[in-house]
């Protein structure tokens, strides 16, 4: 079931779609004229427009303007009148996508409209998948500590200088990591990213320098580590503070040498993969612990970046609101929201303790659950 919008200033015309559409299970909402379209469109979730050429005061060519210049990529199917089939050709051409001639015809009105519908199915699709492959989101914010951070990728990143990234979890290290690499000389070389936390110490070594078959019970086939597989690009060292100190010497060797030995064998493996960790840890106390390895650290931290905290950069949540209300609402097909000026003042009263991470998904929350426009109250009820 679709819900289709049908803008006419003929009565009988809009009443005869609504029957025909509502009798195929769609939901129909109708206006008289193109204003109280244009209205009705920006206040709705629609799936197709429907909407007469010929109108008064706003005919449908203006119409398809405004909604072509709207975020939503919504299919327009233009009727026309036999005299108008020049300007509905003229409407192709601005992006309708498709006009149907008075007398209307039921089965083509009903096909048309089912193609436009698989026709958004597709849109949506690509658009979710060109989201899904792009290697890079923008860093968003113009806060002097996030303009610090930029100005530092922009000198570091064409050279080879290893970098420590720093910061609370959920403030961005890992977008820091791939603007390094993307806008290195490597950038068309592989990101490979190991989160060091999320592996068994008996099993980093394997998974960082790979091994031969054989080399323990589940070793069934050879296998290559990720400097193998990063060589030529970058490797990004996640939470490299949880690195236990067998697995830190080893990648000290590779780092020093340039070489790896898989798990399982004795064989020398030259490898060209830049390096760059980061960590939430403070690795000068893991250093006075003995949990990590001094001459390790000094290897790594040749460039250091410390991400700040979203509380200490408040001044970016007004950007940060826009973009994650355009980014989820495309992401749930949904009109973008209107944030309030006393939304964005509690918002940025919040000590947000999990960072980006957590004021995306508050945002989502949000957008999800209220109306057409988040409020300050909103915010207090449901961040």
């Amino acid at each position: 079931m679709a819900k289709i919008l049908v803008i006419d200033d003929e009565k009988s015309i809009r009443n005869t779609l609504k029957d025909i559409l509502e009798t195929e299970d769609h939901e129909v909402v109708t206006a008289e004229d193109g204003a109280s379209g244009l209205g009705e469109f920006a206040d709705g979730k629609f799936d197709v427009v429907l909407s007469d050429i010929k109108m008064q005061e706003m005919d449908g060519l203006e119409v398809l303007d405004k909604i072509m210049e709207s975020p939503k990529d919504i299919p327009v199917i233009m009727i026309s009148g036999h005299g108008d089939i020049e300007i509905a050709v003229d409407a192709i051409k601005k992006g309708a996508f498709d006009f149907l001639e008075k007398p209307l015809d039921l089965n083509r009105l009903l096909i048309t409209i089912r193609n436009a519908l698989e026709r958004s199915d597709l849109i949506t699709e690509t658009h979710r998948l060109k989201r899904k492959i792009t290697k890079t989101n923008d860093m968003i914010g113009k806060s002097e500590p996030i303009q610090k951070i930029k100005e530092m990728i922009e000198r570091v990143a064409p050279t080879d200088a290893r970098v420590m990234v720093t910061g609370e979890n959920g403030t961005g290290k890992e977008l820091v990591a791939r603007w390094l690499h993307e806008k290195s000389k490597r950038a068309s070389a592989p990101f490979i990213e190991v989160n060091c936390a999320a592996i068994p110490s008996e099993l980093i070594e394997s998974e960082l320098f790979g091994h031969e078959k054989g080399a323990f019970t589940s070793a069934h086939k050879q296998r290559k580590g990720k400097f193998e597989q990063a060589s030529g690009g970058s490797l990004f060292l996640d939470e490299i503070g949880d690195m236990s100190l067998s697995a830190q010497s080893k990648v000290l060797r590779a780092l020093q040498e340039n070489k790896i030995t898989r798990v399982g064998s004795d064989k020398n493996i030259d490898v060209d993969v830049r390096i760059i960790a980061a960590t939430n840890k403070n690795l000068k106390k893991e250093i006075e612990n003995n949990n990590f390895r001094e001459d390790l650290y000094h290897r790594l931290s040749v460039i250091l970046i410390a991400v700040p905290s979203l509380s200490e950069r408040a001044g970016d949540i007004p950007l940060l609101a826009d973009h994650f209300n355009q980014q989820i609402c495309a992401d749930h097909g949904m009109a973008i929201k209107k944030i309030s000026e006393d939304a964005i003042k509690e918002l940025q009263k919040k000590p947000w303790t999990g960072n980006i991470r957590e004021f995306r998904n508050v945002m989502e929350r949000l957008i999800i659950l209220c109306d057409k426009e988040i409020t300050g109250k909103d915010v207090a009820s449901f961040a």
